[in-house]
């Protein structure tokens, strides 16, 4: 880590989730500093699906405490949440565009929901933040008529239209090709370079995980059994890091010295 760390953002403590007689979160703490990127990683049941609705305050927790800049949100009302998930935003799995929509709707959505704004404003809103994620001259587009990668920036343009402080990603790369998965975790880090927004990206992919995370949190059978920078967590020999490593087959050394030749970061661990 760097001489001086990001402060938190978002801290987890003891926190659990229990649906009947499932224990779907055991006692994780965990700890998301303001502006990094924090990579979430775990196999089918981990229960990071069950954290990603928690931390955005679409699920409440059976126990523990999420504290998002010192409010505990698991202790507060539904309208109160209801403002503090206006501070986060969320890009799906598979972007969740509305098909009947074409992309200036899509992404104008959040700001007709939430503001008072006129469709002028909207309209130059949505415009600036295509631009800016290198989609032009799209607009009037409709997602079938978008590559799976153009998608993904839609739904990210979309994410950000109320200048969230964190943006979530859930599984950002799945069901993508290996070359357009690594732009998506290229857009990951120049967003959070262009933003500076906190990043948290619930994900499998351990080759991406290395490649931009500033910490990796590992879970399985829903506790966190590794926490770290992705350098440290080699350093470990973590038996899960190990195992993901040996299934995809990555090359590890490779991709901890290609993270240190990307663009500056709070963390070159």
């Amino acid at each position: 880590m760097s001489a001086e760390s990001p402060p938190p953002h978002i801290v987890v403590e003891r926190l659990a989730k229990r649906f009947g007689n499932f224990q779907a979160l055991c006692d994780v703490d965990m700890t998301i500093r303001k502006g990094e990127i924090t990579v979430i990683i775990g196999g089918s049941g981990a229960g990071k699906t069950t954290l990603l609705k928690i931390l955005i305050g679409l699920d409440r927790p059976t126990s523990g405490s999420i504290h998002v800049n010192d409010v505990d949100i698991a202790k507060l009302s539904e309208r109160e949440l209801t403002q503090v998930r206006r501070r986060f935003g969320m890009v799906f799995q598979y972007s969740a565009l509305l098909d009947s929509m074409n992309v200036l709707d899509n992404v104008a959505f959040p700001l007709r929901e939430h503001t008072k704004l006129s469709e002028r404003e909207i309209r130059d809103k949505v415009l600036e933040k295509l631009s800016v994620l290198g989609l032009t001259d799209i607009e009037e587009r409709f997602p079938s008529q978008l590559s799976g990668g153009m998608r993904k920036r839609v739904g990210l343009a979309r994410a950000l239209m109320l200048e969230p402080e964190a943006v979530l990603y859930d599984e950002p790369t799945s069901g993508l090709d290996p070359i357009t998965s690594r732009k998506v975790d290229d857009l990951i880090v120049e967003t959070r370079e262009r933003f500076g927004v906190t990043s948290i990206v619930i994900s499998h992919d351990m080759g991406g995980a290395l490649r931009i995370a500033d910490q990796i949190v590992l879970l399985s059978e829903g506790r966190v059994v590794a926490a770290g920078t992705p350098r440290d967590l080699v350093a470990s020999g973590a038996e899960l890091l190990k195992e993901f490593i040996d299934c995809s087959g990555i090359e590890v050394d490779k991709l901890l010295a290609e993270r240190e030749s990307m663009a500056p970061r709070h963390d070159k661990g």
